[in-house]
């Protein structure tokens, strides 16, 4: 009797050893095929003033926050998205809201309060109202004693046309700032009408509500949201071990906070290499992923795994791009 426990207790210890050693080989990434080239560099809002994290809140007007400007440009305007194409952005990150004459504008804030002149929910206004306000009103880095911005965002803010006019060739993430469904209903009936080439060109973001809306109409564009990212994520975490991709993580978008990469099987590179041949795109966010997050230092790029070549998200485009221009 002994002997026969024995003998399953050392099979067991065996089995284990073996399940182990599967685990590693199939997901270390020093035996996956090797990735070339520099990390793809998402810019955020374009090259756009930053501000201190400490105490933010969704309520925080960050406008009223910055640091003391280092560079001339606005978030989501044309000048700032031409400045981060110019230092090297690959992809570019917008936000966009609808008006009431049924067009698109591109701007952060829900309201419009904390940054321009203008008073009331952004989405509550026609473009030609919008454009005549001043986005760069409320900008203050010494508690008020000075607007270097002011009066010199009048007629700034773009719309969705226009961005996409400008940049015919550049890549965009746009983000869907509502969770309503018909949003997504309606930003889809606009893309529909863009050639396969530029909707290639495209990904978008949101709530999700208006991303699946989007989706059901058009599953050819790379979307993302807190439901898609469960959906693919949670599932992998559960069996990626095996190197099974779900089904979900096909075609979309990942924003893979810090904190949690490394706990991804396969990270790095057998997860990057995964997901590519799925035709999903990770971008790497900074800290836990709260608030826009990026890495926006020199120094913080030094937490990045070596050799990475997924995708960056920065606030300081001007300043990450460089270090690998040189590299």
């Amino acid at each position: 009797m002994n002997r026969f426990r024995a003998f399953f207790k050392n099979k067991f210890v065996l089995v284990c050893i073996a399940l182990v050693a599967f685990m590693y080989v199939n997901n270390t990434s020093l035996l996956a095929e090797k990735r070339t080239g520099s990390p793809l560099l998402l810019a955020h809002r374009g090259l756009a003033q930053t501000f201190s994290m400490e105490g933010i809140t969704n309520d925080t007007c960050t406008a009223a926050r910055i640091f003391k400007p280092e560079h001339p440009y606005l978030e989501n305007t044309i000048p700032s998205m031409e400045a981060a194409v110019k230092a090297g952005a690959d992809i570019i990150e917008f936000d966009i809201h609808p008006t009431t004459d049924g067009q698109f504008a591109v701007f952060h804030d829900w309201t419009l309060d904390c940054r321009t002149n203008g008073k009331g929910v952004t989405r509550e206004h026609t473009l030609d109202e919008l454009k005549k306000l001043d986005i760069g009103y409320g900008y203050t880095y010494d508690n008020g004693k000075t607007y270097p911005f002011r009066g010199k965002g009048v007629g700034m803010m773009p719309s969705l046309d226009e961005v996409l006019a400008h940049f015919p060739e550049q890549s965009f993430l746009i983000h869907v700032k509502s969770n309503d469904p018909e949003e997504g209903k309606q930003l889809a009936r606009y893309l529909s009408a863009l050639p396969e080439t530029r909707l290639k060109k495209l990904a978008v973001y949101g709530g999700d509500q208006p991303i699946e809306a989007l989706r059901e109409e058009l599953p050819q564009v790379r979307v993302m949201s807190v439901a898609t990212m469960k959906s693919c994520l949670l599932p992998y975490i559960a069996v990626g071990w095996t190197g099974y991709v779900p089904e979900a993580c096909a075609n979309t978008q990942l924003h893979i906070p810090e904190k949690i990469a490394p706990w991804l099987w396969g990270w790095p590179d057998k997860f990057l290499n995964r997901m590519d041949a799925r035709n999903t795109r990770t971008i790497l966010v900074a800290g836990g992923g709260d608030f826009s997050e990026g890495f926006d230092t020199v120094e913080d790029l030094t937490r990045l795994p070596a050799n990475y070549t997924g995708g960056i998200w920065t606030n300081r485009i001007d300043k990450i791009a460089p270090v690998f221009k040189t590299q």
